[in-house]
């Protein structure tokens, strides 16, 4: 599957904006305030991006919860209805741009779109190539018991399980090894 690098930036985008949700009561909104956007932003390098507020913040948080559907999304059609809301509502007006020292690509937000609507507007059309490639099951969470994060398997067999093999994956690694000793041992 071709993955440009503007559809590759919106995936990394979408996966961290999925992981900013808290997971349970006890954890932290990775998306505290419009600080912590500013900064979400910023590190994604996300352009034509205007000054922004708490409206902004809520904004994102309620689409930040309907790409996390499109994840849990039990087959392709629930996920492509999902994304054709996602992408409707945001206004998509396709446009081809070449700035900051990229080459020709494709924005899929209007210009002067809120942060919200260019989330999901380039997001959502990145997802959406997985749904039409009939690639919908690589948009997967966590295996690990205790994780739950969001991520995108682009292993060319499909046989990711972990968002972060050196961390989820090796963690529940060492404790089968450490099981497997123990009932040898016994």
């Amino acid at each position: 599957m071709l993955i440009t690098h503007d559809a590759r930036c919106a995936l990394d985008s979408v996966v961290d904006l999925v992981n900013t949700a808290p997971e349970d009561d006890t954890t932290p909104d990775g998306l505290q305030d419009v600080a912590a956007l500013e900064s979400f932003v910023q590190n994604h390098k996300m352009s034509d991006v205007g000054v922004l507020s708490e409206f902004d913040l809520s904004a994102v948080r309620k689409i930040r919860g309907r790409f996390a559907a499109v994840f849990a999304a039990p087959d392709a059609r629930t996920a492509a209805g999902l994304i054709n809301e996602l992408v409707a509502a945001a206004g998509t007006t396709p446009r081809l741009t070449d700035h900051d020292s990229y080459d020709w690509h494709v924005h899929y937000f209007a210009p002067g779109a809120s942060v919200a609507d260019h989330l999901a507007a380039d997001c959502g059309m990145a997802l959406a190539f997985f749904v039409v490639a009939g690639e919908q099951e690589r948009l997967r969470r966590c295996e690990a018991p205790d994780c739950r994060r969001a991520f995108v398997d682009l292993s060319r067999n499909r046989s990711r399980r972990y968002c972060d093999s050196r961390t989820c994956g090796n963690r529940l690694h060492v404790a089968a090894y450490r099981a497997r000793r123990k009932e040898a041992a016994s």
